[in-house]
């Protein structure tokens, strides 16, 4: 991970977060997406906060797993298309710009740590990244899955690589292109969740799992978790798939799907 480098990291404590929260506690990582109002859309700025928390979770030795939730009713609605078509909403975030583009799944292919995603929210689009990014989803039997890229003039590309690594390939696809809610327990068959919990047991559930995990040798998972990310996809092919995202937003079809949303009218494709 190299983003940010140990020295701007170890002032992350004097730094305000706008879109997130953070805190760590007897080894445990907790990074809490703190959007609400806007359904935790992936804000640029956001991006920089989760990839800066990321990286310092990365880095000290003291971190040995991190859990990402979210607030509000919606853990992730996925990228902003607002910010997406120019719209960048003003914040008071403080947190340094990257040295380069935030790939998010890179950055769970690198943490080196077991993550965890506890949702209690729908997830929609870009939102599955952490889904699919996270080593163990535990989630609430009473949301749902969207991918509703394809009615927006846009397609999951980025996101498609990632639900390929632990969802079998026709269902994915068949996912993608036809952009329908995927239930809870559907999703668990297909591997994308790894336990179904309640709104009253999923702390309870999420405290096992923690301490599970705790029982085993950081360094052990550390160096494992590793050696998997050397034998996954590299990051050319996340740079190849976010360079087509980008092709397919300068589309005329792309243009008018986001100017659509924004006019929340149907769109009117040409197919080009």
């Amino acid at each position: 991970m190299n983003l940010y480098t140990k020295k701007q990291l170890q002032g992350i404590h004097d730094h305000t977060f706008a879109f997130t929260q953070m805190h760590v506690e007897d080894h445990v990582l907790t990074l809490t997406l703190n959007r609400e109002r806007k359904k935790n859309a992936l804000h640029p700025q956001m991006m920089n906060e989760i990839a800066y928390i990321m990286h310092y979770a990365h880095h000290m030795t003291d971190v040995w797993m991190i859990v990402v939730e979210a607030k509000g009713n919606v853990f992730c609605a996925g990228a902003d298309l607002k910010a997406m078509a120019g719209i960048i909403e003003e914040n008071d975030s403080t947190v340094p710009q990257p040295e380069g583009d935030v790939l998010v799944g890179e950055l769970f292919n690198k943490v080196y740590k077991p993550t965890i995603a506890k949702v209690t929210g729908d997830v929609y689009a870009g939102g599955f990244f952490f889904l699919a990014g996270c080593n163990i989803v535990i989630a609430q039997d009473d949301i749902k899955f969207g991918l509703p890229e394809v009615k927006r003039g846009l397609y999951p590309f980025q996101v498609m690589a990632a639900l390929l690594k632990v969802m079998p390939a026709r269902k994915v696809v068949d996912w993608c292109i036809r952009g329908y809610n995927l239930p809870v327990a559907e999703a668990e068959r297909f591997g994308l969740v790894s336990q179904i919990s309640t709104v009253e047991k999923i702390d309870e559930d999420l405290k096992v799992i923690i301490e599970e995990l705790k029982q085993n040798s950081p360094s052990a998972i550390r160096m494992g978790l590793e050696s998997y990310d050397n034998i996954q996809p590299t990051a050319a092919e996340h740079k190849y798939l976010y360079d087509m995202l980008q092709k397919t937003i300068s589309s005329k079809d792309g243009m008018e799907g986001l100017k659509a949303f924004r006019e929340k009218r149907k769109p009117e494709w040409t197919g080009e």
